[in-house]
């Protein structure tokens, strides 16, 4: 990884403990590459297994990746363009709920997080050195806009981890 690990918030350490020495934009490209990969084997019916009872199917934490990509993405273009108004938190249950992953084809949340991934890649390509080293506050903690990058891609293989120990 190319941040010092102390830049990241105490909470977040868990996503990023699986990042590679990678730049953000080169993190982001690999961890989508290696979510695509293993996910794109999976049939509607595997994508709706639950472990136990009361946890998120595939389905569910696809949608849980793209939502929380969405809002560290928003995060982070505000902390580039120097807001500095604190942004709330987010309630990753209350999402989940209700966005009722199970009742779309995996193809088509497959295809969200491609369109969601690709986005975020273009935004952080089109960061400065500078407009990375921004910080703004959300949920109560600091973030700079490179450690959002770096969340998001951690973030994403934290759940790829879960996939790999709980689902296949």
């Amino acid at each position: 990884m190319k941040i010092d690990i102390n830049e990241v918030p105490e909470f977040y350490r868990t996503y990023v403990r699986f990042l590679q020495d990678e730049t953000v934009v080169e993190q982001l490209q690999s961890s989508a590459k290696e979510f695509n990969y293993l996910l794109n084997t999976f049939s509607n019916e595997k994508a709706e297994y639950r472990y136990e009872e009361g946890k998120w199917s595939i389905k569910d934490l696809i949608q849980h990746i793209i939502d929380s990509e969405r809002v560290f993405c928003y995060r982070a273009m505000r902390f580039a363009r120097n807001d500095k108004i604190e942004l709330p938190g987010f309630e990753q249950d209350d999402y989940a709920e209700i966005a009722s992953a199970d009742r779309r084809d995996i193809q088509d949340l497959m295809s969200e997080f491609t369109s969601t991934r690709y986005s975020t890649i273009s935004f952080f390509s089109a960061l400065s050195e500078e407009d990375l080293k921004r910080t703004g506050l959300a949920n109560g903690t600091e973030f700079s806009v490179e450690v959002l990058g770096y969340v998001i891609s951690g973030h994403l293989l934290h759940h790829l981890e879960v996939i790999r120990e709980k689902y296949l």
